[in-house]
């Protein structure tokens, strides 16, 4: 399509090791194709696990002298890329689009939002810091610092090709660590695409490797059983992410894993009925339900579950679906066949459940993978979309009487990555704030990302916390020297 081949220049399609793009060792590749037609973009480097090893050789042949790279310089680079990257907003936008679905106001969103930890961590580089103390016995000194893990492997999924990147990358490099980033099958082009705007923006060769390919598993096992890797970085689901823990737990390497989840949206009596649904179209519409932070429990007080599940359906059935790249388009497809098919069979077993249909329930017919924006009222607890992932733009409502009963089934869950709720009460913000078993918790809001507060969860929903202050530390190591006096 026109489009596409207006911004082909800035897309290597090899693996990207030394700076560079090449072929794969093996010499094939594989399809990446457009959601909203199924149609073949292009084809990708399949990198292997021979791939995977090269980028690895690399990064550590260049890591001692990035981590020795003064903090400032390696701002400088951190700040360039993101300059660059807010040049060619429009461009990347329309790529992810072309490969994720998501329309393109939410791609410029998304651009915007992940060249931020880019600039945030430029900022950041600087303020590495560490102390220095008389010990209390009065015997010695002592001498905290602070230097970089290592070698990275940061493996990222499809929903935010760009984001959850710049969210691994930034710290890393930041912290003067080298990173191999192994992306999405389905969406490797927009990570090609900011390896470009890395080495236009200086980054050494090497430091910055990309394997894309299509088995995951091939190409991650082999760089997890290297003693020389010595972190992995993993954003999916809570399934893989056990799985890469256990092969982590054999070199004993550094973990940080943003996992699955299953959100609560609660809306109290007492909610104001406009912000709530505001913030409810935010927390289940954002990227077409496709976020680990969206919305999956809709928990309304009975007294006003009636209004707010009608006024809800009215507004996400108003949605418009279509291509991303299309005026006016509100939602677009799912990322694969597969995926539009999860979220018909999760829709199908709440309605055989009992579940009322208020608008939607179906996937479209047509080319391309999508599904009608849909709200489930009256939803069984015992409905398995209550228990998993949703994952599409399929709002599922819940009645509930007192706040103990919807607590206890707000915390009735594995996951524990976001949490939301309304309320004007403030004794009830600082109660129900602390009683949610959720990493982030949205009070009187539907979207919390920000790249200037920590992001991650607890219990299964995930280890270490990604942005703010606290995202560097994942990247570094404390090293303790004791001085004499």
């Amino acid at each position: 399509m026109l489009e596409y081949d207006r911004i082909s220049d800035l897309i290597p399609t090899g693996v990207w090791i030394d700076g560079a793009a090449a072929p794969a060792v093996s010499g094939s590749s594989f399809p990446v194709r457009n959601p909203a037609t199924g149609e073949i973009l292009t084809e990708v480097a399949d990198a292997s696990g021979a791939d995977a090893l090269r980028a690895l050789d690399s990064a550590c042949r260049v890591q001692p002298a990035w981590a020795a790279t003064a903090p400032r310089e390696r701002a400088v680079i951190l700040r360039r890329a993101w300059d660059i990257l807010m040049e060619r907003t429009e461009e990347i936008a329309l790529l992810m689009t072309l490969e994720m679905g998501k329309t393109l106001a939410e791609a410029r969103g998304e651009v915007a939002y992940g060249g931020e930890f880019l600039r945030w961590f430029s900022e950041e580089a600087v303020r590495i810091g560490g102390r220095y103390t008389d010990s209390p016995a009065g015997t010695g000194r002592i001498l905290v610092t602070k230097q970089p893990v290592g070698p990275c492997l940061a493996i990222t999924p499809w929903n935010f090709p760009l984001a959850m990147g710049s969210r691994k990358i930034g710290p890393a490099l930041a912290a003067g660590c080298t990173v191999i980033v192994k992306p999405a099958e389905d969406t490797p082009l927009t990570m090609l695409a900011l390896a470009r705007v890395f080495a236009d923006a200086g980054l050494p060769a090497g430091v910055l490797s990309i394997v894309p390919g299509s088995d995951a598993a091939g190409i991650t096992a082999p760089l997890l059983a290297d003693p020389r890797l010595r972190k992995v970085t993993f954003t999916g689901s809570t399934r893989v992410g056990k799985l890469l823990l256990r092969q982590a737990a054999d070199n004993v390497l550094r973990t940080s894993m943003e996992l699955g989840g299953n959100a609560p949206f609660i809306v109290f009596e007492d909610a104001d009925l406009d912000d709530a649904l505001a913030g409810a179209m935010a927390a289940k519409m954002r990227n077409g339900g496709e976020a680990c932070t969206a919305a999956n429990r809709i928990y309304v007080h009975n007294s006003i579950r009636e209004e707010f599940a009608s006024r809800l359906a009215e507004q996400i059935g108003a949605l418009r679906v279509g291509p991303g790249y299309e005026s006016g388009v509100d939602t677009g497809p799912l990322i694969n066949e597969r995926q539009r098919d999860n979220v018909a069979a999760l829709v199908q077993d709440a309605i055989e459940a009992g579940a009322v249909v208020r608008t939607g329930g179906k996937a479209i017919d047509g080319p391309g993978w999508f599904f009608q924006p849909t709200v489930l009222d009256e939803v069984p607890r015992t409905a398995r979309m209550h228990r998993e992932e949703i994952f599409g733009p399929v709002a599922a409502v819940y009645g509930f009487d007192t706040e103990d009963d919807v607590v206890a089934a707000a915390n009735d869950t594995e996951y524990g990555l976001a949490a939301y709720f309304y309320t004007r009460d403030l004794d009830r913000v600082l109660r129900v704030s602390n009683a949610l078993q959720a990493g982030m918790v949205g009070v009187n809001r539907g979207v919390i990302s920000d790249p200037a507060a920590p992001f991650g969860g607890i219990k299964q929903s995930g280890l270490g916390t990604e942005g703010g202050s606290e995202g560097i530390d994942e990247y570094l190591d404390t090293k303790y020297v004791a001085l004499t006096r």
